[in-house]
């Protein structure tokens, strides 16, 4: 639906500080589209670099960061075409205050990407005061055609790259991406399998698999996969949730639709416990890497996806302390070690092209 010529605002209410809006701060770091200003009623006129750490240049002014303002009203001055809800809200619904932003943009001509569960373009209300020229891109609806896997994307000939994790929110997603753009940069016929609603407003493609009732998950990752591997080299799947999370559904889909052929496993280093269930304990990555390869070969039922590197989560870290904490893990597990937000994916790169 996002089309280069789109000039994006992003809603981020508290996300700029706090580090929170994994959707908005994602697309500031990733997406290739034009975006004019971020919205949070709590940083107007702040440093988006000094507070998240990202660079990412005002579009209107290259020598000028996206600047931050307060509010849908002060964005407009940016001449933006479209809104991304760039925070998803407990529940997914959105407060008050926010849907009085939403409702403020639509009223003032802008478009409205919207990853939440709740839709807004069957709401009787939303469309009634559409104009010809917007839509609303609702991205958590489940895809049309869709049945159970077969486990065809066995019999693929490109690589097919799952990054899974050892809790949900380590950075899967980012790692794909990175990979997926190192793998170009090297001149590789790859494409990025977007399975949540961020990576698909970032690439344009994919699957919301958390729409998409749980029949039918392990065929529409395959029907996702297939469809990306037309003139493909490398493949790179987007992974959600996790195999140690009491509460992750997603995991298991992705193995048996995607049938990898390697596996990134992805931690935040010093991590112990699941978040918000830290009666559940991380096992080593050694046995998080076993756990995987396990499941994926089923006994000899498929063939089997080794773990051939790790995409370590140091962001909470100083520079000193995530070398060493990349050095421990790579002792540890014996396998390459790199935090792709900060050195890029060139050496995990290596590794699965190695093998």
């Amino acid at each position: 639906m996002l089309k280069p010529h789109h000039r994006l605002a992003i809603l981020l209410h508290g996300g700029v500080r706090s580090g929170d809006g994994k959707t908005g701060l994602a697309m500031l770091r990733y997406s290739q589209g034009s975006i004019v200003a971020v919205i949070d009623q709590d940083a107007p006129g702040e440093s988006l670099e000094a507070h998240t750490g990202i660079e990412r240049s005002n579009p209107d002014n290259s020598s000028e960061e996206v600047p931050v303002v307060a509010s849908v009203q002060a964005a407009l001055a940016h001449r933006p075409d479209a809104l991304v809800i760039g925070v998803a809200p407990s529940g997914g619904k959105l407060p008050p205050d926010w849907a009085a932003e939403v409702q403020g943009a639509i009223a003032s001509g802008l478009s409205i990407v919207n990853g939440l569960h709740t839709p807004l373009g069957t709401d009787p209300a939303v469309q009634a005061s559409l104009q010809p020229h917007q839509w609303i891109w609702d991205i958590r609806q489940e895809p049309e055609g869709i049945a159970i896997g077969s486990g065809a994307a066995r019999e693929l000939p490109c690589r097919r790259v799952l990054t899974v994790g050892s809790d949900m929110a380590v950075g899967k997603m980012s790692a794909s991406l990175t990979l997926d753009q190192a793998a170009r940069e090297q001149g590789l016929k790859s494409r990025f399998v977007g399975t949540g609603q961020t990576g698909i407003m970032i690439s344009g493609n994919g699957i919301p698999l958390d729409a998409v009732r749980v029949d039918f998950a392990c065929g529409a990752v395959q029907q996702a996969v297939l469809a990306a591997s037309q003139d493909a080299e490398i493949l790179f799947v987007e992974g959600q949730g996790s195999l140690v999370h009491p509460g992750s559904t997603a995991t298991l889909p992705l193995i048996r639709g995607t049938q990898p052929t390697h596996f990134i496993l992805v931690h935040r280093a010093g991590q112990t416990q699941i978040r918000r269930f830290e009666q559940v304990t991380i096992p080593p990555l050694a046995q998080v890497i076993e756990l995987y390869e396990t499941v994926a070969a089923a006994g000899g039922a498929y063939a089997p996806a080794k773990v051939v590197g790790i995409a370590l989560n140091t962001g909470h870290l100083t520079a000193a302390a995530a070398e060493a904490a990349i050095a421990q893990t790579q002792a540890e597990t014996n396998l390459p070690c790199a935090d792709v937000v900060r050195q890029g994916g060139g050496s995990l790169l290596q590794a699965i092209l190695q093998r």
